[in-house]
């Protein structure tokens, strides 16, 4: 079976080979870990953004830029776009933001395909039925600060590797690399909702593939964090490929697949956290999901839609 972590480790080694074109900065850590700061003390880029967020996905997706996406007549930015063959496996195996890594005083949200390793969450493997047993770690770190050798050892421990052989990526949500890697998540807030509240086979998802605008770079942590989710939430259009089976109701998945079938849907992330007191648990998860959604149902021939972007939420968001 493919692994995610020896996939990314190709682009891996073409960003270190190309740090200072890229705008990001390689250290080697005392116990030999590799560090690959993508905007905590540099500025990043877009390429650094786009070979980032293919990292997330495990290597397996294709994944460019548009410039500009147009959103509507009048709207138009920056724009994602995300092509892959293995929904399941890049997007849950990998790019989801399944790992909250607390060591010390580090704490950051991890994603990529050392989870592949470490199997967190378990149960997200069961479902999807993967696993790695690649000798190479690969993280990327949602964090404002580079992780010391303790977060690194730890990883290592938990993916059952070398510390020499863990690769870890870091930038934060106020960052330009962080902006594009989670529009790259457009595709990725599909399965999960499909998976998570919908309870359909993400396995029978073959083929996938998104575009989402890339959020304005914000350097207030908690107001990129609404517009970056924002950017998905009422930008992010989806198309998936499903091989369905007797019995399976497309049309309704469709339906209850994009961000505005949820209650908390209406508002910016940001108003939406600041009412739950920033509390996230007392957030509608349902809404973290694409604003627009196409299904073609490849047993049956049939295509469904539903959702829409909202051009309006979008720039109230990013105060435009």
């Amino acid at each position: 079976m493919v692994s995610v972590n020896l996939e990314a480790k190709k682009t891996v080694d073409y960003m270190i080979e190309n740090a200072d074109d890229i705008g990001i900065a390689v250290s080697k850590l005392e116990n030999g870990s590799t560090i690959l700061d993508c905007g905590v003390n540099v500025s990043g880029s877009f390429k650094a953004g786009e070979l980032y967020t293919k990292i997330c996905l495990g290597g397996l997706a294709e994944v460019g830029i548009s410039i500009p996406g147009d959103l509507s007549e009048n709207f138009a930015i920056p724009s994602v776009k995300v092509k892959t063959n293995f929904p399941a496996i890049s997007t849950l195996g990998a790019q989801k933001a399944g790992w909250s890594v607390s060591v010390g005083d580090f704490f950051a949200l991890g994603s990529g395909p050392a989870r592949a390793l470490s199997l967190k969450p378990a149960e997200t493997y069961e479902e999807i039925d993967y696993k790695d047993d690649a000798d190479i770690a690969i993280l990327t770190l949602e964090a404002d600060k580079l992780p010391g050798e303790d977060v690194a050892d730890n990883i290592a421990s938990a993916c059952g590797v070398k510390s020499e052989d863990v690769y870890l990526l870091v930038a934060p949500t106020s960052s330009l690399v962080g902006s594009i890697q989670i529009a790259g998540r457009v595709v990725e807030n599909g399965t999960y909702k499909m998976l998570e509240f919908l309870k359909f086979d993400v396995k029978k998802v073959k083929h996938a593939a998104g575009i989402a605008p890339i959020a304005p770079v914000d350097p207030d942590g908690l107001k990129a964090m609404g517009k970056t989710n924002d950017a998905v939430l009422f930008g992010g259009r989806t198309y998936y490929y499903v091989e369905s089976e007797e019995g399976d109701d497309i049309k309704a998945l469709a339906e209850q697949l994009p961000s505005s079938s949820s209650e908390g849907y209406g508002k910016p992330f940001f108003d939406v956290f600041k009412e739950a007191e920033f509390d996230f648990y007392k957030i509608d998860k349902g809404m973290f999901a694409p604003a627009e959604v196409v299904i073609n149902d490849m047993r049956t021939g049939e295509t469904f839609k539903a959702g829409g972007v909202n051009v309006e939420l979008l720039k109230k968001s990013f105060g435009i």
